[in-house]
């Protein structure tokens, strides 16, 4: 027998030359089903873009409100929308809303219980000085509040000084947050107005320094009488 591989299939070495022409050979296409040339494709997006832009502006162009489908009396729009919702919210939740987001700049101190920090920061919570008079609270915001105080006829010694807020809040901000802490943690009192801000503000606005205890008293039981927002 043989050693020569070749002599069991003698077309071997003709089948291997045939495969890569075969692979070169491109499949028959369909008539009818050939490919458009690119320069077609191509014309055709550039008419498209021109009529889109001649289209535009002669139909009407291309608004919501002209091309909307419920434009019609026929469809009208379904969605219950009332824009007058907002103006008819209860004022006081409105202020308690607010004046949450601007206790962030007061919780570090007095915490988002309320409860202060003993020895430090007075407590909000249940204080006797939240639920005083309106008056000397606008003060302590405004103006802020240095110096021995009693709270709830305990003395608090040594509190740490409250900084003034009233180049940084606005008179709405200052109402907002007084409101807030009145009715919150167990607290029920009166809403606060930013015209009753303005008009503490005003009557005051020669001040510089922080309230003491002692300059605050007379107004531990007094309101502003202002108009309240409408």
């Amino acid at each position: 027998m043989s050693d020569n591989p070749q002599s069991f299939n003698p077309d071997t070495t003709d089948l291997d030359r045939l495969h890569p022409a075969v692979k070169r050979e491109k499949a028959d296409v369909e008539s009818g089903t050939e490919q458009a040339p690119m320069w077609v494709i191509f014309l055709g997006f550039i008419v498209a873009i021109i009529a889109g832009g001649q289209l535009g502006p002669n139909v009407g162009g291309f608004d919501f409100n002209v091309s909307n489908p419920f434009a019609s009396s026929r469809f009208p729009d379904p969605r219950p929308v009332d824009g007058t919702a907002g103006a008819a919210l209860d004022p006081l939740q409105m202020a308690m809303k607010k004046g949450a987001a601007t206790y962030a700049l007061c919780g570090g101190c007095h915490q988002g219980s309320g409860l202060g920090v003993p020895g430090a920061f007075p407590p909000l919570a249940g204080s006797d000085w939240v639920m005083g008079g309106t008056e000397r609270n606008i003060r302590v915001v405004l103006h802020g509040l240095q110096g021995p105080i009693k709270i709830n006829g305990a003395d608090f010694a040594a509190p740490a000084p409250m900084p003034p807020q009233g180049a940084v809040l606005s008179d709405q901000d200052v109402a907002n947050v007084l409101t807030y802490v009145r009715n919150n943690w167990g607290n029920k009192g009166s809403l606060v107005t930013k015209e009753m801000v303005a008009a503490v503000r005003e009557k005051e606005k020669a001040r510089t320094a922080p309230w003491t205890g002692p300059e605050l008293e007379p107004y531990a039981k007094a309101e502003v009488a202002a108009e309240p927002a409408k």
